[in-house]
């Protein structure tokens, strides 16, 4: 069964649209209108291994906040819809990524309960034009869709880019192994209430 999803979001502040393949092998094609979060998103797809398409517009000239989040809005909803009812998944995956000075953890359940812990008081600041404070909203998005217990931490660092870049390459990871499939759960939810 192909675990995919096609997502689309409209609103006043911005327009997105989203392709998703978990089971592919990280081929992305990002075009969101900011520079920063493309590169981001590409390490998701990559250390993910999802295969990833989003083309986004939003109100940039107000504000970056808008479309940072609600392309993480999106992507919780197409990683989701892609999960479907969850039969057979790991549910639960974790990641530290190193990346030079810095180090960043993330440990995901897909527990239907989103919750996020977001431990990373060194990002704050701009790496270029982006506040760095839009990667923990950008993460709220994602885990209030994903319906995900979402814990991150960057131990440290010093370069924000690479904090940054830490947190989303670990994020990637931890969703792939979170999503994968276990054979010895064909057609069973991991959890003991029956459903996630």
């Amino acid at each position: 069964m192909a675990r995919r999803a096609v997502i689309q979001r409209k609103t006043s502040e911005t327009d997105i649209q989203m392709a998703l393949d978990l089971d592919g092998t990280g081929e992305h094609r990002i075009e969101t209108g900011i520079p920063f979060l493309d590169h981001m998103l590409a390490q998701v797809a990559r250390h993910g291994r999802f295969d990833l398409s989003v083309t986004a517009t939003g109100d940039l000239p107000v504000d970056l906040h808008h479309t940072v989040e609600d392309v993480g809005i999106v992507l919780g909803d197409a990683v989701s819809q892609a999960l479907g009812e969850k039969a057979g998944i790991v549910r639960y995956g974790a990641a530290r990524v190193p990346m030079d000075e810095a180090l960043a953890s993330v440990v995901i359940d897909l527990s239907g309960r989103p919750f996020l812990v977001f431990q990373a008081p060194q990002l704050t600041g701009r790496i270029g034009d982006f506040e760095a404070d839009l990667v923990r909203e950008f993460f709220q998005g994602l885990t209030n869709h994903l319906q995900a217990n979402v814990h991150i931490h960057v131990e440290y660092g010093q370069n924000l880019h690479h904090m940054a870049e830490a947190t989303f390459k670990a994020a990637g990871r931890a969703l792939d192994l979170a999503t994968r499939l276990d054979p010895r759960l064909s057609g069973i939810v991991p959890s003991t209430k029956g459903s996630l």
